[in-house]
């Protein structure tokens, strides 16, 4: 193997006086593949810091090879003082590299050389920061999530660059797939020290468990082995007390050993708490369009979301994925075609730009809401203490401001803030910004057992493929369609029959008498007006009827002390929920048909 071009031993580094590396560790050689994974707030991103010269540990040591060229690319790019975005690319160059490279990336990647570099989107400013550190072809590049804010096709092309590369890459990121592309090693940052794996980052899982679970064997033995040694020197002959008290020493030593054992850490546990279920259909719409000025986002798009759903929504940056999660969720009305959003919808959205969050209120605060010490989740209160736990926060974080936390701590905070409260919508863009491997896996299992309907903008192709039902993906010029399954089911669906006319989709396809256009009558019958103005009434009372159902059957005893009663209520219950969806599939449709008779 070629010597190192950049080696770290012995790494310790801290926050404040809280050890966070301690003897980590960290090779990179010519044209290496690394991969830098960990928990959020592990120390990834302090030990890239450490390994650009950025950052001085603590202890331990780093080496550099004489004239090796190192580039990093920081989570939050700072642009400022740079005129145009040009000169911000050509800054990261030297006196030997190619100019014409600079340009040539900026002009894949879609930037304007001359724009100044101010009001960026979260995806500009990456694909300059980009840019800037692939233009002088350095000698070893590390990169701190490098695809957070892109859109696929400059994720597809940044695979591209880094597979042609010759550079030594070290790479921190969330996405599982570009990580099983580009690595061949991967180093993993746990509990402060670093441990190797001479495979690509699809094995990393496996081997990570076996080594938790030698582990918890090894911390068995020891357990068990101390125990052995105090029943001896409660037990045992006590006549050679020389031996005695040797053993004794050898007891205090095994009990300082497991003091010491620094245990892995816990799983955050992520849950939703849910709304009453409201009606079955979420959202109709049939043939909108919505336009902004000359410019069409959305053209003649039908589909229908019903209860339970999860769809994903994939496409450009620019594309208009924000205006059709805005039309399907009642805050924008389309230009032309009809849109009816479904009865007893709460939502929940989280943002990728995490405005929502202020940086000056500690974590304790924005939990609470500033109110004293408790959140309220759901229905009931709980301590910040106990719930920032649940979510990987430790107690001294309580008065911690949100502007110094991490990405992927920021993250988590967002996800506890939308998760205390009760919905049965969720509406998530870019939720999987800078979340760590672990948080993502259960970010995905509550999504699975969620009783309500996810609408999903993500570019993380593999946590489309875990989540989504179906896919909604942008065709150009304002026509989007929808695809069964995920985003590699989407793929194969392209090729195999591609479609390049209409959206609509596959629910376009199977959604029943809503869809398509059918007749409309030159008037509303007086049956159908006096059934337009009583179904609300009705839809009304059919939820409060609902809703006690439920609370007598969230009384566990009442099977056991009354079975009649519980069955009475069962029935009751289902009949109910039956006659609510009936009532409001029928008043979507006279909705429309009225809306459609006014327009005229």
């Amino acid at each position: 193997m070629a010597p190192p071009l950049l080696l770290l031993t012995d790494i310790e580094a801290h926050i404040g006086s809280t050890p966070l590396l301690k003897g980590a560790s960290l090779s990179v050689s010519a044209g290496e593949r690394l991969c830098l994974v960990g928990r959020n707030g592990s120390g990834k991103s302090t030990l890239l810091r450490i390994a650009d010269g950025e950052l001085s540990p603590v202890s331990g040591t780093r080496f550099l090879q004489p004239g090796t060229t190192v580039r990093t690319l920081p989570q939050e790019p700072d642009l400022s003082g740079y005129p145009t975005l040009e000169a911000y690319v050509r800054g990261g160059s030297g006196e030997g590299d190619d100019p014409d490279r600079a340009r040539r990336l900026m002009e894949r990647l879609g930037l304007d050389p001359e724009r100044v570099p101010v009001n960026l989107s979260g995806g500009e400013t990456r694909r300059a920061a980009l840019a800037r550190v692939l233009a002088p072809n350095p000698d070893i590049l590390l990169l701190d999530e490098p695809t957070n804010h892109l859109d696929l096709p400059a994720i597809e092309f940044l695979e591209t660059e880094l597979a042609s590369m010759r550079s030594g890459i070290v790479l921190i990121s969330h996405d599982r797939r570009l990580l099983s592309k580009l690595s061949r090693r991967v180093l993993w940052l746990d509990r402060g020290r670093t441990l190797t794996m001479d495979r690509d980052f699809s094995h990393f899982e496996t081997w990570r468990d076996e080594v938790l679970a030698q582990e918890e064997d090894t911390a068995h033995k020891l357990d068990r082995q101390i125990l052995r040694e105090e029943d001896w020197l409660r037990y045992g002959v006590t006549a050679r007390r020389k031996r005695n008290v040797k053993r004794l020493a050898g007891l205090f030593e095994l009990r300082s050993n497991r003091r010491e054992r620094v245990k892995p850490v816990g799983t955050a546990s992520l849950s939703a708490e849910i709304a009453q279920s409201g009606g079955k259909l979420v959202a109709v719409a049939e043939g909108i369009t919505k336009s902004y000025g000359d410019r069409v986002i959305v053209r003649d798009f039908t589909t229908r979301v019903v209860r339970g759903d999860r769809i994903g929504i994939v496409g450009p940056n620019g594309a208009g994925k924000t205006t059709l999660l805005g039309l399907l969720t009642g805050k924008l009305q389309p230009d032309t075609g009809k849109i009816a959003i479904g009865t007893g919808l709460e939502m929940v959205t989280l943002d990728q730009m995490r405005e929502s969050l202020d940086p000056r209120a500690t974590l304790s605060e924005t939990l609470t809401g500033g109110s004293g010490d408790q959140v309220q989740v759901g229905d009931n209160r709980r301590h910040v203490i106990g719930y920032m736990k649940e979510f990987l926060f430790k107690p001294e974080q309580a008065r911690t401001p949100v502007g110094v936390l991490s990405g992927g701590e920021r993250g988590r905070l967002l996800l506890a803030v939308a998760l205390a409260k009760k919905s049965n919508l969720m509406v998530l863009d870019e939720p999987t910004n800078d979340l760590d491997l672990e948080t993502l896996d259960l970010l995905q299992e509550m999504l699975a057992d969620y009783a309500g309907t996810v609408l999903l903008v993500s570019h993380d192709r593999d946590f489309l493929d875990r989540v989504v039902s179906s896919t909604i993906a942008y065709e150009g010029d304002g026509n989007w369609v929808e695809y069964a399954g995920g985003y590699s089911d989407m793929l194969v669906q392209r090729g195999q029959a591609p479609e390049t006319g209409k959206a609509g989709g596959r629910r376009a396809a199977a959604a029943g008498p809503l869809q398509g256009k059918p007749a409309t009558p030159r008037k509303l019958s007086f049956k159908d007006k006096h059934a337009l103005e009583n179904l609300p009434g009705e839809m009304a009372a059919l939820t409060s009827r609902i809703a006690t159902h439920q609370r007598f059957l969230s009384d566990s005893g009442l099977f056991s002390r009354d079975p009649k009663k519980f069955k009475s209520i069962t029935a009751a219950l289902e009949a109910d929920t039956a006659a609510l969806a009936a009532a409001e599939e029928k008043w979507l449709a006279l909705e429309l048909m009225r809306e459609a008779l006014a327009a005229g």
